[in-house]
């Protein structure tokens, strides 16, 4: 598996490129910015961007949909419950990130979906609470935990949608029930590191000391 986290854009937004190296077959999740560099990067390493995954809808995470859409023609995925934030989100807020609004999603998903890349799967768990449509990404040995559960912290819930006893849900019934060797993979770098793992979230996580 290729597995590759960049910090892109001007909000410390991690996007990620995950491959199945044998068949080629990619997708990148939240290409909030640089987007040339993270086709670059995915056509480096022989692989080819066939899903853009926002794991929710808020316009720092979806900002580069239409650019890296329109450079490779891969299919938008979003939980069903964020598809409308897609194109709800007025243009003055896409404005302000320098960018075109998303076009709408190709694909909708919910909780027990999957998406496969050749050998590749990634389990979609739904991880309200930041927002309605919130996902977190589940392979053995890794989970992507968009703006659900951070290093040593959480997601704001005061947003529209979001709700802080739906989060709290979200991480200890979803994610801390995860093996603790997991690794963390979060949607900012917001942290004292850039990954973490359920084990040391557990522990160390003031939310849920």
């Amino acid at each position: 598996m290729f597995l590759k986290q960049m910090q892109v854009g001007h909000m410390a937004v991690f996007a990620y490129i995950i491959g199945d190296p044998e068949s080629g077959d990619g997708l990148v999740i939240d290409p909030a910015a640089n987007i040339d560099d993270i086709i670059s990067e995915a056509e480096t390493n022989g692989i080819k961007i066939k899903y853009i995954v926002n794991t929710h809808g808020h316009v720092d995470h979806i900002a580069g949909n239409d650019e890296i859409k329109e450079k490779t023609g891969a299919e938008i995925v979003i939980h069903e419950e964020d598809a409308d934030l897609l194109l709800s989100t007025p243009l003055a807020v896409y404005r302000m990130f320098q960018a075109k609004p998303s076009p709408p999603a190709d694909i909708t998903v919910k909780g027990g979906d999957t998406i496969t890349l050749g050998n590749v799967t990634l389990n979609v768990i739904h991880t309200p609470g930041h927002s309605p449509g919130g996902i977190s990404l589940y392979m053995p040995g890794y989970v992507l935990t968009g703006d659900t559960l951070f290093v040593e912290g959480v997601g704001r819930t005061d947003l529209p949608g979001g709700s802080w006893e739906t989060m709290a849900r979200s991480i200890k019934e979803k994610l801390f029930t995860l093996p603790d060797e997991t690794v963390v993979l979060p949607g900012h770098n917001y942290g004292r590191m850039p990954t973490s793992t359920i084990g040391n979230e557990k522990l160390n996580n003031a939310f849920f000391r």
